[in-house]
C-alpha cells in the first residue's frame, strides 16, 4: 500500500530564515505558498531523493502553531508517503483500525493532490500523511 517517501515536513517558527538555511546548503527552494485550508504557509526543498516541506503557521488556530508551542525551535512534524489509490488506502487503513484525522475524507494538499493524515498514536508516535501523487 505505501509507496516512496514523498516528503518530510518540518515545522518552523519563521519560513524565511529556514528556507535561507536550505538555499545556503545548495538546495532548490520553492516560492512560499499559503494553504489556508491547512492553516500553513509552505515551501518545498527539492533534494535528489525526496523533498523537505517547511511549514510556518498561518495564524494562531494553525495546527503548526500548537506544535510550535510545544517545540518552539521547530522540528519534524510529519512524514508523507505516496499511495497509488488514496480511496483504497483510506478504506484499508480504516479496516486496520487506524484513525484517520479530520472527517476521514482525503482533501487537496500542497501539491494539488489528495492527502489524508493518520493519528500518530496509531503510527508509532509519528504523524503520517498519505498522498496520491497522480490520479489513478
Amino acid at each position: 500500500m505505501l509507496g516512496r517517501v514523498n516528503h518530510i515536513a518540518i515545522a518552523v517558527p519563521e519560513l524565511g530564515p529556514a528556507a535561507a538555511l536550505y538555499r545556503d546548503l545548495g538546495a532548490s527552494v520553492s516560492a512560499p505558498a499559503d494553504l489556508p485550508d491547512h492553516g500553513v504557509r509552505v515551501v518545498f526543498v527539492d533534494l535528489p531523493n525526496t523533498r523537505i516541506e517547511l511549514l510556518e503557521p498561518l495564524g494562531d488556530a494553525s495546527p503548526i502553531a500548537a506544535f510550535l508551542t510545544r517545540n518552539p525551535k521547530g522540528g519534524i512534524h510529519h512524514v508523507c508517503f505516496e499511495v497509488e489509490d488514496i480511496d483504497d488506502a483510506t478504506r484499508r487503513l480504516a479496516a486496520l483500525g487506524k484513525r484517520l484525522l479530520g472527517d476521514g475524507t482525503p482533501r487537496i494538499g500542497a501539491h494539488g493532490h489528495p492527502v489524508l493524515f493518520l493519528h500518530p498514536a496509531d503510527m508509532l508516535g509519528t504523524l503520517i500523511e498519505i498522498e496520491q501523487p497522480s490520479l489513478a
